[in-house]
């Protein structure tokens, strides 16, 4: 398959906690809610429980699928939180949402301790950054409580990671760091339909590394597992628009179109209900392609 090709998008099922979601067919939205002050988008605006609830229930209104809860910042530059501050950040949110909703819940972190509190307040999936590398027993936590595992791609940390060099090749480099991180996955015992892969677009990457991966993601086929991509209002899409994160809606539009195009199951987004909308048109084309 060539770098431009698109051929058919695998369907997979998706199980955590004892639920199923279908991918491939149409694509899956992930909505983010930043329970922080200092995220790069929307930092502040929903780090109070009435905010961010109301925030929750209109995301799954504008039709997500999933909704991704996360206590600390990975922007480029941030600086860590300790587990018990996420945990109060995060813990109160889950809580008041998780009745309101059979959907999936998603917590983004890479610390098992936080992790374990929003798994038993009823999240189902672990988005981790790290794809298991910051904690020794984060795999087997998600084995143990049957739930779900994004693993990410990421190049250095979060404090760091804007002062990366460029990579030698990319593509590889991803591919690489995902096999590795979903074979540590299975050998801990979490089965292959409980993972789902991130290629990490703008995490130690560079604009036209970004641009990149969108363009060559078929390549990451061959790891022959669901992909979730999370262009929203990213530094690569300020670039060649320039525009800030606050005029960045068309640029994600448009790049989370690209990624549907080039094999993409799953969106993080903060624009869920335009970016839905976009998706259905896009799955549309994909559709009417494969009819032929």
């Amino acid at each position: 398959m060539t770098s431009g090709e698109f051929k058919t998008r695998p369907k997979y099922s998706f199980s955590a906690r004892g639920k199923t979601l279908e991918l491939g067919t149409r694509t899956r939205i992930m909505g983010v809610i930043n329970m922080t002050p200092d995220s790069f988008s929307d930092g502040g605006n929903y780090n109070n429980l009435d905010s961010a609830l109301e925030r929750c229930l209109s995301l799954l209104e504008a039709g997500a699928d999933i909704l991704d809860i996360g206590g600390e910042s990975s922007r480029p530059g941030s600086d860590p939180v300790t587990a018990d501050e996420e945990i109060d950040r995060i813990l109160p949110l889950i809580e008041k949402i998780r009745p309101e909703t059979e959907g999936f819940l998603s917590v983004d972190t890479c610390k098992s301790k936080v992790a374990e509190a929003a798994l038993e307040a009823g999240a189902d999936i672990v988005n981790d950054i790290t794809a298991l590398a910051h904690s020794s027993n984060m795999a087997d936590l998600v084995r143990e409580k049957d739930a779900g595992i994004i693993l990410m791609h990421m190049r250095g940390e979060p404090a760091t990671m804007h002062l990366m060099a460029p990579s030698e090749d990319i593509i590889r480099e991803v591919t690489e760091g995902l096999r590795f991180s979903v074979d540590k996955a299975v050998r801990a015992g979490i089965p292959r339909d409980r993972i789902i892969l991130d290629p990490g677009i703008g995490f130690g990457k560079n604009h036209r590394e970004n641009l990149e991966l969108i363009n060559r993601m078929p390549m990451l086929a061959g790891l022959d597992l669901p992909l979730l991509v999370g262009t929203s209002r990213k530094r690569f899409i300020g670039a060649v628009l320039d525009r800030p994160v606050s005029e960045r809606l068309y640029g994600t539009i448009a790049s989370s179109v690209a990624a549907i195009l080039k094999g993409a199951h799953i969106l993080r987004v903060h624009d869920v209900g335009e970016v839905r909308e976009a998706a259905m048109v896009a799955d549309a084309v994909v559709m009417e392609n494969l009819i032929q």
